[in-house]
């Protein structure tokens, strides 16, 4: 393999990984999104919904990797582990767990097709963007107006 060649194999794995994710979040942020109650549930039940959405639109753009790089999409979702605690703050750590686990696996797509491949590289550092951006979101939502 020369320096400017992916290695296909490693790097539809990795988006089958980001796809199996983002099928997670949709259901994940769509689970939320129905547990919140309270003064705020208004605004935090619109977000969530947004971040399913989202996370849809990010699970078809890594299925669209995965058969350029003529690959398989995956039929499997992430995991869907929860505290079963519906408070806010418990919803919004879980969540901040989840953009990092999504954040780590556009990391490690970016060290497969650096220098490598335009596409898929520009791809990579795009949705790491914006999964650094959801971070930040929710580690917002979490600090207290004190802090």
């Amino acid at each position: 393999m020369t320096n400017t060649e992916i290695d296909n194999d490693a790097v539809i794995k990795v988006l089958n990984n980001i796809l199996e994710a983002e099928l997670a979040g949709v259901v994940r942020y769509t689970h939320y999104a129905l547990m919140v109650v309270g003064y705020n549930r208004i605004p935090i039940v619109s977000w969530m919904r947004g971040q399913a959405n989202e996370s849809l639109l990010h699970a078809n753009e890594a299925g669209e990797m995965i058969t350029h790089l003529d690959g398989h999409p995956s039929l499997g979702i992430g995991p869907l582990l929860e505290t079963h605690r519906h408070d806010i703050g418990a919803i919004l750590r879980e969540s901040l767990d989840h953009e990092a686990s999504a954040l780590a696996e556009y990391h490690r797509l970016l060290e497969l097709v650096d220098g490598r491949s335009v596409l898929l590289e520009e791809y990579a550092r795009r949705m790491i963007a914006q999964e650094e951006i959801h971070v930040g979101e929710v580690r917002k939502m979490l600090s207290k107006p004190s802090e």
